[in-house]
């Protein structure tokens, strides 16, 4: 071998070599970052539910616990106009912002529990409400968010409220076009009576933030009912079931036939981890919600 191929091949070595330590130097945060974008499922946690309602401290619970997201909520509502909410004052909503680019930890979507018990129906000041939510998800560059029309506005149980509930939400769908945002609601129908609903809102912003545990109490088919909603419907998805026990361990849930269903209408995006927790230690947070992320992970990002 003469002296300039010998030159060429420790050079090609030397530039080999350098570009894989590049690569193996690369940070644990980039690595995470680029890995994460290539899935097709992301998983979250809901800040209520992990005892962090507008609390920093959530973002890095939620890297702790494995997520890759954080629900936020909007506070709590009471008999307030508006909601309770901290990440409306700048200073405050900057600091999530930061914590959240720091931690690699993605705002999935912001949530207005506040309606769990409270009418939505009847609420008179709930296009302020509405608005403060959209404000907030604009400053923060959310595009979903989490509206339950909770057990005040439940359809099945409630029929009448059928028509202050579908006018209400058609002025909160064309508040949500106009910002570009998508309000994910969660009802106590089927999955046929939602798309009846949806159908009769006539809003591309109004969409369904699907529950597993809703079909799973009234006994219907859950892969029966998002396929009837199909991807174009369902905005989010809280994944998880009523308490009792473990992702893992629940029986009436085939979790790896969850993702071939999803896999088969077309879904992609968020799964939300809401409940779940081992009846036995209800708050223990890190165990409760760290198994479920990891059994998550292993199910939907292999």
């Amino acid at each position: 071998m003469n002296n300039n191929t010998t030159g060429n091949s420790r050079r090609t070595f030397i530039k080999n070599a350098a570009l894989l330590s590049a690569g193996l130097m690369l940070s644990p945060s980039l690595s995470w970052a680029l890995s994460k974008k290539k899935q097709r499922y992301k998983i979250a946690v809901v800040d209520l539910m992990i005892l962090k309602r507008q609390k920093l401290g959530a973002f890095q619970l939620a890297k702790d616990l494995g997520a890759d997201g954080l629900e936020l909520d909007m506070g709590g509502l009471g008999s307030r106009e508006t909601f309770d909410n901290q990440l409306a004052k700048p200073e405050i909503r900057q600091q999530f912002l930061d914590k959240a680019k720091e931690l690699n930890i993605e705002i999935c979507s912001i949530a207005m529990t506040g309606f769990y018990a409270q009418s939505f129906a009847t609420r008179p000041t709930y296009q302020r409400m509405i608005q403060d939510c959209i404000d907030t998800m604009k400053a923060m560059d959310v595009k979903v968010a989490f509206l339950p029309l909770g057990v005040q506005g439940n359809l099945v149980a409630n029929p009448e409220l059928r028509p202050a509930i579908v006018e209400r939400l058609r002025v909160a769908g064309k508040m949500a076009e106009k910002a570009g945002v998508v309000i994910g609601v969660e009802t106590h129908l089927d999955a046929k009576g939602e798309v009846e609903l949806l159908e009769e809102i006539g809003s591309k912003g109004i969409k369904i933030y699907f529950n597993f545990a809703n079909p799973l109490r009234a006994g219907r088919d859950l892969h029966q009912e998002l396929r009837i909603l199909g991807k174009k419907r369902i905005c989010m998805i809280h994944c998880t079931d009523e308490d009792g026990v473990w992702l893992e361990h629940n029986t009436r849930m085939d979790m790896y036939k969850v993702k071939e269903t999803l896999d088969d209408i077309g879904y992609k995006g968020w799964l939300v981890i809401e409940r779940s927790r081992d009846q036995k230690e209800p708050t223990n947070v890190r165990k409760n919600f760290g198994a479920n992320t990891r059994y998550m992970k292993q199910v939907f990002q292999r």
